[in-house]
């Protein structure tokens, strides 16, 4: 019934001839969504769930489909299908998802597998002539991770403790599904969480502006790609209304997926906003999903971003770990590194081959750090209200300016100092010979600070917002022609892009931290690609090149201090200036 074995664009088709002499609304049944005589058949279960602190206050109902051959007290993989109700029957029409279950498991072509049917959830009235809050949209139509943690953090440790399962851990083993808001809600649970779903089926997908579908398919083509298998299906007559064009919106979906090389199929006909085509394929869908014992991403296949600039097989590895906020992130040139721990006043250094190492033990609590071209570590000493100056070799200190608020600092290679002071909403220079301080600009909520690899240009973060700022340096160093310049992706259905520490690479691109990850923008001032951080850190506030050749990227990361090779060449200002090539504008 449908082309297999492929990871990329070819579509699965609906057979030709007879089926195009029928109404599109009408596809034919496959034996293996009937109840076959002879294949053993599991047990339905029936509960309910009305403990999530995700989702205060709501009731829903889910069944738990239990295959015979899942053996007792071992650990088995999940499908979780949203809308759980319609899928999880035998007789009429529909996905008939029990049947499906047994007779592929009987044939070995999926592996065994407990299938999950859970409902929206619903906030009950509060009393006659009142009417409850159905969740449905807010659960499966926003795009942040708000239903991924329900499921992953309360559903399904609740399932297992009620009913004495084990879920796998392997990711490879387990499946999400949805059609409409449920097939956008089983996406986005496996694109937050791919450490937990890695294979996922979505009929008549939501991806439209509705909760921020619509951004998904630009998401896709910005984020690091992840090890997802995707299985689309949706018909030319889907939706058309207010929130968008479900047929274009599947095909971005999918155009976006086949360009980052990811692992996705689909099945595209003339059929409307309903299950009928989703459910003719369905067992088909399944066979295709569990094709591949692993699913990977696959950059041969792709003409994402990330081939540019990562290093293939390489991903994030902890160098140091505990920390109250690992902040400020600076290197020298033979690779050593150097990061502070704000709360706790630490300075650390790291050479190359080394752990972390305490070198200050007070450093007035500074947070960002820069180094300079004569060789010392200037520190913006937030709870001494200092900048400060260390020596590398002696660790003697120097205060270069006293009784002033400061956050983040960068220094040119002709001793000019930059600092941003969120307190006072004040951009402060320094001169590098007289230290005279000077405020350079007015700026609410000012963070991160950096220079363009030429030194002509200073970056400054606006912290709540999405725009890093972008300032001319006038010759005697203030600052002129300031533009909300550079364009930040920020977590959909989120108000707070927490912008914060960057450093830039020769070829003039920046390198930015914020609530998405580590962003990599272009000189004209756009968001190229998002590497996100691993599931569980905490959210990246400084970045800098260090390493051998200048390739390693090191970002502080709260209570971690990461690092990955790239195939960028970090510009640092102590360097000196850099001119890059000239944009593709």
């Amino acid at each position: 019934m449908i082309l297999r074995g492929c990871l990329g664009c070819q579509a699965l088709t609906i057979l030709a001839g007879a089926l195009r002499a029928q109404s599109e609304e009408s596809y034919p049944s496959l034996p293996d969504s009937q109840q076959q005589q002879g294949v053993p058949g599991g047990e339905l279960s029936k509960g309910q769930f009305a403990a999530s602190k995700v989702f205060p206050g709501t009731v829903r109902d889910y069944w738990i489909y239990v295959p015979k051959q899942v053996e007792q007290g071992g650990e088995v993989g999940v499908m979780v299908f949203q809308d759980g109700g319609k899928y999880a029957k035998r007789d009429g029409g529909g996905f008939r998802a029990l049947n499906v279950f047994d007779n592929l498991i009987h044939k070995g072509e999926m592996p065994v597998t407990i299938g999950l049917f859970i409902q929206p959830g619903v906030v009950p009235a509060q009393g006659d002539g009142a009417q409850a809050r159905f969740n449905r949209s807010f659960e499966y139509d926003s795009v942040d991770d708000r239903y991924s943690k329900f499921l992953i953090d309360e559903m399904l440790p609740f399932v297992e403790a009620e009913h004495g399962i084990k879920f796998s851990k392997d990711p490879n083993r387990n499946a999400i599904c949805g059609s409409s808001s449920g097939g956008i809600a089983a996406f986005v649970a496996a694109w937050h969480r791919p450490d937990v779903f890695r294979r996922v089926f979505t009929t008549v997908g939501t991806y439209v502006s509705l909760r921020g579908g619509d951004t998904l398919a630009g998401l896709v083509r910005k984020t690091e790609p992840k090890p997802l298998r995707i299985f689309l299906q949706d018909g030319k007559n889907d939706l058309n209304i207010y929130g968008g064009d479900w047929w274009i919106a599947n095909q971005q979906m999918l155009r976006a997926l086949q360009w980052s090389g990811y692992e996705v199929n689909h099945a595209f006909a003339d059929g409307g906003h309903n299950g009928k085509h989703g459910a003719a394929i369905f067992p088909d869908v399944m066979r295709w999903l569990w094709e591949t014992d692993e699913v990977e991403s696959h950059p041969e296949n792709s003409q994402h971003e990330a081939k540019r600039f990562l290093v293939e097989g390489e991903g994030w590895e902890v160098v140091g770990e505990g920390y109250g906020w690992a902040e400020g992130v600076a290197s020298t040139a033979d690779g050593t590194l150097y990061f502070t721990d704000v709360p706790k006043s630490k300075l650390y250094r790291v050479t190359p081959g080394g752990a972390p190492e305490i070198i200050v033990e007070d450093t007035g609590k500074a947070n960002g750090i820069s180094l300079g071209a004569d060789g010392r570590l200037y520190g913006a000493s937030g709870g001494a209200r200092q900048i400060r100056a260390w020596d590398l070799e002696s660790l003697e200190m120097e205060v270069i300016a006293d009784g002033t608020s400061c956050n983040d600092i960068v220094v040119r290679h002709d001793g000019t100092i930059y600092y941003s002071d969120p307190a006072q909403s004040t951009i402060w220079m320094i001169d590098g010979q007289t230290r005279e301080r000077v405020a350079v600009d007015r700026f609410k909520d000012c963070n991160g600070i950096g220079l363009s690899a030429d030194q002509t240009q200073l970056f400054v973060a606006h912290f709540p917002g999405r725009f890093i700022y972008s300032f001319t340096i006038r010759e005697d160093g203030t600052l002129a022609n300031k533009q909300p310049y550079f364009h930040m992706e920020i977590p959909v259905n989120e108000n707070v892009g927490k912008l914060d520490g960057m450093c830039v690479t020769s070829e003039g691109w920046l390198v930015a931290t914020s609530a998405a990850g580590v962003q990599i923008c272009d000189q004209p001032g756009r968001s190229h690609l998002i590497i996100p951080m691993p599931h569980g850190s905490r959210r990246p506030s400084y970045v800098a090149f260090g390493g051998e050749g200048g390739k390693t990227l090191y970002v502080g990361n709260v209570d971690k201090v990461y690092k990955r090779k790239t195939k960028m060449v970090g510009a640092p200002s102590w360097k000196g200036p850099v001119k890059p090539p000239k944009p593709k504008l």
